[in-house]
């Protein structure tokens, strides 16, 4: 069937109608997207999107399609920061704007490759410990825990939070064996607080059993940022590019997500190879014939161009636990915006939760099926089962999975709730990047049709700007309590020019939690009452 074939099927196919199985086989045939290369199927047949929808969405897609095209060829993305948003280049390096940046971006492909299969070779590492927040920890951890075989690389272990407990824990975990730890810091700034606390506190731990951290420590950053002076000046390990024109959310296909997947042995070409051939299928000008641009008119049409339906990922594999999670950042972060492009106030984005079939069916499927209706499931399954595991009286695991995907997907139908399916037809390296990179896509045509930027993040950058001044805060409160007077939060608030009391009421009842010194009159309850004195 040629496009323009295709196109009049889908627009004349018939509108979703829970109640006629019939009317809804032939719409599950008009929009079925497949490519027979990647062995991926696309279902959006089970969403509310009907044949008006698709006519009226394609003046905006047209649209859509330029800003796309425009993005890839080196456009001012991000007008905030003044910059490029290339993470399409990364796998395919001739599509980057100029032969410099082609360049460097195969030939940090090629160190990582190098240097990875250089340190397994070696044995010298047993262990790997990650570093890094937001999408430089969610990235690594999906590779990992995606592509991960038992016996195969070095098993990673991760620091992407500044909680002291999880940090001594997973120092406490190895033990010995942090000796032989391979330390990777990831900070594309090099300036973010987390992955530097975080450095900082595992370095501590090796210099006292007295291990020579250079020798140790790898960086992930922009070229002349802080860390990589740092880095640079003791002569670290090595050291890997962050470019400026990739964002945290869609870093998974540089060396970010690179680094570990080649750490653990997968195989990273691949999986740029898929997330290219997806790239490509993208790319295609035409709404009924591009997976991303269906997703897309899908959550367009689901939640009135508003967000006001949730997406619940159900992935029915156990390798994509985690992805849900990494979909959380890609997609609210990059579609959760205040304002339009022209400051007008929008208040948009998707939210998204969700975990894993068959396990969290039993959890909250009877919300979706019969709770309220704000949501639309996106199910993703792969069809090969290969394993090493027996028949056993006539039950096979992989059987039982399909069929509670199948049944839950009926059910949801049954009670007019939306979901789209997603079908790999295996799982491994080259469909993980293809399915990334179809959801990269999907948000930035989104991000179109609602008029906002998907690649700035404002909010983001309000809540850095607030634990900033926080952190001050302490820093002064500390200073005014040195005299040893006693003071009650108000008098501190006033002495500290804040405009409330509160903030140094939930700095001073973490202190006092957790040094001694600073005594506290009064009732926790009564917080108007209190008095502190630093003895």
């Amino acid at each position: 069937m040629d496009t323009a074939d295709q196109d009049q099927v889908v627009l004349n196919t018939v509108a979703f109608d829970p109640e006629h199985p019939g009317n809804q086989w032939r719409r599950f045939c008009d929009l079925l997207w497949f490519d027979e290369a990647l062995q991926i199927w696309l279902d959006v047949s089970r969403m509310a999107l009907n044949p008006d929808h698709l006519q009226g969405l394609a003046p905006r897609f047209e649209a859509a399609f330029a800003a796309m095209a425009a993005l890839e060829g080196g456009a001012i993305a991000n007008q905030d920061e003044q910059r490029m948003v290339g993470h399409y280049w990364l796998r395919n390096p001739a599509l980057a704007p100029d032969p410099a940046t082609s360049e460097h971006i195969a030939a940090e492909v090629e160190r990582i490759q190098a240097f990875s299969s250089d340190q397994l070779a070696a044995g010298r590492f047993t262990d790997v410990i990650w570093i890094g927040i937001g999408g430089s920890g969610l990235g690594p951890l999906l590779m990992v825990r995606a592509l991960g075989e038992e016996g195969r690389g070095l098993p990673l272990h991760f620091i992407d939070n500044v909680d002291p407990k999880g940090i001594s824990r997973t120092l406490d975990a190895l033990g010995e064996r942090l000796r032989t730890t391979l330390v990777v810091v990831v900070s594309k700034s090099g300036s973010t607080p987390e992955p530097r606390i975080g450095m900082g506190q595992v370095r501590a731990r090796l210099e006292q059993m007295g291990c020579n951290w250079p020798e140790q420590a790898v960086a992930v950053t922009m070229l002349g940022s802080q860390l990589d002076q740092l880095a640079a000046s003791e002569g670290w390990l090595a050291r890997f590019d962050m470019f400026d024109w990739v964002g945290g959310r869609t870093s998974i296909t540089s060396a970010v997500g690179l680094l570990p997947g080649a750490l653990i042995g997968a195989d990273i070409e691949a999986f740029l190879e898929g997330a290219a051939a997806m790239d490509a299928a993208t790319r295609v000008a035409d709404l009924s014939a591009n997976p991303a641009a269906l997703m897309a008119a899908a959550w367009y049409v689901a939640g009135d161009g508003k967000g006001r339906r949730d997406m619940v990922v159900l992935p029915y594999r156990d390798r994509l636990e985690v992805f849900s999670r990494y979909l959380q950042q890609l997609v609210m972060e990059s579609l959760g915006k205040r304002l339009n492009r022209q400051g007008e106030v929008a208040h948009q984005g998707i939210a998204v939760y969700g975990n894993k079939g068959s396990t969290d069916q039993h959890a909250y499927v009877q919300q979706l099926r019969d709770g309220v209706d704000n949501f639309f499931v996106t199910f993703i399954e792969a069809l090969d089962d290969s394993t090493d595991l027996p028949e056993l009286g006539g039950e096979r695991p992989g059987d039982f999975l399909d069929g509670f995907l199948q049944g839950t997907r009926s059910a949801l139908m049954e009670g007019g709730r939306q979901s789209l399916s997603i079908t790999l037809g295996c799982f491994d390296e080259r469909r993980l990047g293809a399915l990334i990179a179809l959801f990269e896509r999907a948000v930035g045509l989104y991000a179109e049709l609602v008029n906002i930027n998907a690649y700035d993040q404002p909010g983001v950058e309000a809540g850095k700007k607030a634990a900033a001044a926080i952190l001050d805060l302490q820093g002064r409160l500390e200073s005014a309590l040195a005299d040893g007077q006693p003071r009650s939060l108000e008098q501190l608030a006033g002495e500290l020019g804040c405009d409330s009391p509160e903030p140094l009421f939930w700095i001073l009842r973490h202190r006092c939690a957790n040094h001694a010194g600073l005594t506290v009159e009064g009732t926790w309850g009564d917080p108007a009452g209190l008095v502190f004195r630093l003895s």
